[in-house]
C-alpha cells in the first residue's frame, strides 16, 4: 500500500521517539529525511513552518493560554474548583470526579485542550496525590479530561472544521454540547468505580463547602462561561476574538475583583504563558512541515482510495475512517489534522449518508482521543512537560481512559441522535 519512502515517513518517528527526541524534533526530522528521500524542494520547509502559524483561529491559542494561566493563578479556577467540590464533595472518588466536570467547564471557557490540562491539573494534581490517588492514574486522568476541550465549545478544532467543511459554526457549536457531556458520564463512572475499588478516602469536611457559599464565590469565575457564548451567540465577536474577551475578563477579575495577583504576578503569568505558547506553537510549526510533506506524500489520499475501493457498508466505513482519524490524531495536531482529511473524508461521509454536523463531532471525538493517543498525542507531552512524570509512566496510566472513550467514540458514532437531538429542530 505504501511505497519505500512512505514506510520510512510512518516508522521514522516510532525510532526518534524510543531514541528519546523532542516532539518538535521528531517532527521536523522525519519531514526532512522524507524531503531529502524524495527529491522535493527543501525551500518549502520555512515557507510552510511559518505559514502553518499564519492562521487567524491559531490567535485563539495564546489568548486561551493566557486566560487560562490568569484563571489558573488568579482565583479563577480554584473557586470553580470549589464550587464542583460543594456539588459533590461527599462522595467518595469526588476529586477525580471534580476533576472531569472542572474540565468540562474550563473547556467551556479556554476552548484550548492543553488550556484546560494545564489549569485544572496545576490546581488539582497536588490534591490527587495528597489523597491517594498515585501519580499516574492523577496525570493520566488530568490529560485525559483536558482533551475533552477538543470536543465542548468553544472548540478551536471545531472552529477549523467549520471553516473547512462550510457549516455554521453556531449549529456545529451546539452539536458537541450532548456528545461531550456524554463523554464526561462514561468518564466519571470509572473514576468513581475506581475510587471504590481502591477505597480512596472521602474528602475531609474543609472541601465540603455550602454550595450556595460556593457559587455566590464563584460567580465572577462561573461568569466567565455567559461572558464567551453569550457574545458568541449573541453575534457579537467571533470564537477567536472571545478568546481575547476571555483574557480582559479574567485579568479584570482575577486584579480587582478577587485581588489575588499583582501588576507583577500578570507580568509573570503573561511570561509564563508566553513560554508555553512558545512550546506549543514551535510544535505546531513543526507539524506543519510533516503535515505538508504527508499530504504531498499522498498517504491519506491513498488511505481513503483504499477504503473507497473496499465498497464496504456504512457501518465498516465509519469504523474504518475512525480507526483513522485516531491514526493521524495521534500523530498530528488538531488544525493539521483536519485540514488534511476533512476535504478527503466529507465526501466520503456524505456519500454513505452521514450528515456534515455528525460528522464534524465524530471528527472531534477521534481528534479529541488522539490528544492523549500513544505514542504523539499532544496532552501526553504536556503532561510530560507541566508534571515531570516519565512517558511511559503516562502511556501505561492512559489505557483504561482510551478504552472506555473509545466506548463513548463507538455510540457517537453510530447514534446520530445524540450529536443531532439539540440541533435537528432548528435546521
Amino acid at each position: 500500500m505504501f511505497g519505500q519512502t512512505q514506510s520510512l515517513f510512518l516508522i521514522l518517528p516510532v525510532v526518534l521517539l524510543f531514541l528519546g527526541a523532542p516532539i518538535f524534533l521528531i517532527l521536523l526530522t522525519t519531514a526532512l529525511v522524507t524531503l531529502f528521500l524524495s527529491d522535493m524542494p527543501a525551500s518549502v520547509v520555512q515557507t510552510v513552518m511559518f505559514g502553518s502559524l499564519g492562521s487567524f483561529p491559531l490567535l485563539a491559542i495564546p489568548f486561551f493560554i493566557l486566560a487560562g494561566e490568569i484563571m489558573g493563578r488568579g482565583g479563577i479556577a480554584k473557586r470553580l474548583v470549589d464550587w464542583v467540590l460543594a456539588m459533590v464533595g461527599g462522595v467518595r472518588g469526588s476529586l477525580s470526579l471534580a476533576t472531569i466536570v472542572s474540565s468540562e467547564l474550563f473547556g467551556a471557557m479556554s476552548g484550548s485542550a492543553v488550556g484546560t490540562l494545564a489549569a485544572v491539573g496545576r490546581l488539582l494534581f497536588p490534591a490527587l496525590r495528597a489523597n491517594g490517588y498515585g501519580d499516574r492514574f492523577a496525570v493520566s486522568l488530568i490529560a485525559s479530561s483536558g482533551a475533552i476541550a477538543i470536543v465542548i465549545p468553544p472548540s478551536i478544532a471545531m472552529i477549523i472544521y467549520g471553516v473547512t467543511a462550510q457549516v455554521p459554526l453556531k449549529t456545529l457549536f451546539t452539536a458537541g454540547i450532548l456528545p461531550a457531556l456524554f463523554i464526561g458520564v462514561i468518564d466519571a463512572i470509572y473514576v468513581l468505580a475506581y475510587s471504590h475499588m481502591k477505597r480512596i478516602p472521602i474528602l475531609s469536611k474543609e472541601y465540603r463547602l455550602n454550595f450556595w457559599a460556593a457559587t455566590k464565590d464563584a460567580g465572577w469565575a462561573l461568569g466567565t462561561i455567559f461572558v464567551i457564548f453569550g457574545g458568541i451567540y449573541g453575534g457579537i465577536f467571533t470564537p477567536t476574538e472571545a478568546a481575547g474577551v476571555a483574557v480582559v475578563y479574567s485579568a479584570v477579575v482575577a486584579r480587582f475583583i478577587y485581588r489575588e495577583v499583582s501588576w507583577r504576578d500578570l507580568w509573570n503569568i503573561a511570561g509564563s504563558a508566553a513560554t508555553l505558547t512558545a512550546q506549543i506553537l514551535l510544535i505546531v510549526a513543526c507539524a506543519g512541515v510533516y503535515s505538508w510533506v504527508l499530504t504531498t506524500s499522498g498517504i491519506p489520499g491513498r488511505v481513503v482510495d483504499y477504503i473507497t475501493a473496499l465498497q464496504a457498508g456504512p457501518v465498516i466505513t465509519l469504523l474504518m475512517m475512525n480507526i483513522v482519524l485516531l491514526l493521524v490524531g495521534s500523530f498530528l495536531e488538531p488544525p493539521a489534522a483536519i485540514l488534511i482529511l476533512v476535504p478527503l473524508c466529507l465526501p466520503l461521509a456524505k456519500a454513505i449518508g452521514v450528515d456534515a454536523i455528525h460528522f464534524g463531532v465524530i471528527f472531534a471525538v477521534n481528534l479529541s482521543i488522539g490528544m492523549y493517543m500513544p505514542p504523539f498525542g499532544l496532552n501526553i507531552f504536556a503532561a510530560n512537560l507541566i508534571f515531570k512524570r516519565p512517558i511511559g509512566e503516562i502511556y501505561r496510566g492512559l489505557v483504561p481512559f482510551l478504552i472506555i472513550n473509545l466506548v463513548a467514540l463507538m455510540v457517537i458514532t453510530y447514534v446520530p441522535a445524540i450529536s443531532l437531538a439539540l440541533v435537528s429542530t432548528g435546521r
